[in-house]
């Protein structure tokens, strides 16, 4: 699949439903906040939401960085972060329409990375993945992040789970060593998906 193909799809599939998307998933900011939480910021760093969406998690990232540290949301999808400024989110973090397989920051500028349901809307996942080592300082933070697991997930969207999906462990642990992330901890229950790796410098 093309770059541009992909880019055409996640268009397709996020635009028309930037308006109501926090409104579907209300009850699911706890559950950002928490695994915001588990980056190990600390005042003055800076991170980066790569495919912010609606934004959901910048309160809690600057919360966690404070006043002087630096806030970034990224995403492709104009209406994610059309309806993420209508929330009053810019006010947590400066909102960028970016693609992560070409940031517009140096190497190594950030501490962390925090990516909520973005690694299945991915068109080169390893480059892509490669992409995000390169912004972030080595010893530097990945989380990729769902509120709900991958079995609690197949079944909402009516398909059964798989060893191939990006998410299984052994896989993912593969994808990130090749693109210079080291998987430190992996949990993937009904009420949780979480990955959190290390930048290998």
């Amino acid at each position: 699949m093309t770059d541009d193909h992909t880019h055409t799809h996640v268009l397709d599939f996020f635009t028309p439903r930037a308006a109501d998307w926090d409104s579907r998933f209300p009850d699911d900011g706890p559950a950002y906040a928490a695994a915001a939480g588990l980056l190990g910021l600390r005042p003055g760093d800076a991170v980066l939401d790569a495919g912010c969406g609606t934004g959901r998690a910048l309160p809690a990232l600057r919360a966690m960085v404070g006043p002087e540290g630096t806030v970034l949301g990224a995403d492709l999808t104009p209406a994610m972060l059309e309806a993420a400024a209508r929330a009053g989110r810019g006010a947590s973090g400066t909102l960028v329409r970016a693609d992560v397989a070409r940031l517009p920051l140096r190497d190594g500028a950030l501490d962390a990375v925090f990516g909520a349901g973005l690694i299945s809307h991915l068109a080169r996942p390893g480059a892509d993945m490669a992409e995000l080592a390169r912004v972030v300082r080595p010893g530097g933070v990945l989380a990729l992040f769902h509120p709900i697991g991958r079995a609690a997930l197949a079944a909402r969207q009516g398909r059964a789970i798989t060893d191939d999906d990006l998410r299984a462990e052994p896989r993912l642990r593969e994808l990130l060593a090749g693109a210079g992330w080291r998987l430190e901890s992996y949990t993937d229950e009904d009420d949780r998906f979480l990955a959190l790796a290390s930048q290998q410098g």
